[in-house]
């Protein structure tokens, strides 16, 4: 199997680890590095300003500064000990060819994928991918959801699943993306032993991602090869959420713990 793996520049779990991960069992054929620019953040700060107006973006801006205070840290230090287990199991990153951009859809990138022919893609970025990507790959782009899809749409699922209670719900999906948001078809929904008294909302989401990795590969394989189907997902909730906040981090902590962290 040829794929392309679509990361963040400053993601280095996905840009290091799961390019690693990728190359244990399909021929990497290139990589897709996003680096946003700052109109390009700004504009998504003032989206989620749009969707959930003045007041409760203050929530979501302190949850931003609560969590570089109180988790950044402790999140940087597993991330390392994580990729240090990644290059054990997988090896290095592998030495193929990259475009680095600022768009998804730049014309440039789309034709860089186009050239490299790739049976699949795996996207692992913040931005939507329009149709003329979406249309390149031979079986598809496929995302490693954090949340369950459809129940926890967007991309802090596994914060709402926890921050509600939904504890069933916490975990990962591999969807092969449509022209929605995280609205496509379904092909496997993965879950671990989470602790949520001593792990972080986003190693809960990463983690996931890491103690499934041999069972996602397996499920990549057979959608390649046609012998999957999708998960039938017909008369579920759907629900599409934003950026958490800090009274909701903070509720479910209290929950979890008997009092404020």
């Amino acid at each position: 199997m040829r794929s392309v793996l679509i990361c963040h520049a400053s993601d280095a779990f996905d840009r290091q680890g799961l390019a690693a991960w990728l190359a244990s069992f399909t021929d990497v054929a290139g990589i897709v590095v996003l680096d946003e620019t700052r109109a390009q953040r700004v504009a998504r700060v003032r989206r989620e300003l749009k969707r959930v107006g003045p007041l409760r973006m203050v929530d979501v801006l302190a949850m931003r500064v609560w969590q570089k205070l109180t988790q950044s840290s402790r999140d940087r230090h597993w991330t390392r000990h994580a990729l240090a287990r990644m290059h054990r199991r997988y090896g290095g990153v592998p030495h193929v060819p990259e475009i680095v951009a600022s768009d998804v859809n730049d014309p440039a990138v789309v034709a860089f994928v186009r050239a490299l022919r790739p049976d699949f893609v795996l996207a692992r970025c913040k931005q939507l991918i329009r149709k003329k990507l979406l249309s390149v790959p031979g079986t598809g782009i496929f995302v490693l959801h954090p949340g369950i899809c459809p129940e926890y749409r967007n991309a802090h699922g596994c914060f709402w699943a926890l921050a509600q209670r939904d504890l069933a719900h916490v975990g990962m999906t591999l969807l092969k993306i449509d022209a929605g948001v995280d609205t496509g078809p379904v092909y496997g929904h993965y879950r671990y032993a989470f602790d949520e008294r001593h792990e972080s909302h986003v190693v809960i989401q990463y983690r996931v991602v890491l103690e499934n990795l041999d069972a996602v590969a397996r499920r990549l394989g057979e959608v390649v090869r046609g012998e999957a189907q999708p998960i039938d997902v017909h008369g579920r909730m759907s629900g599409a959420w934003g950026q958490p906040w800090l009274s909701r981090y903070l509720r479910w902590q209290r929950t979890v713990h008997g009092a404020t962290p």
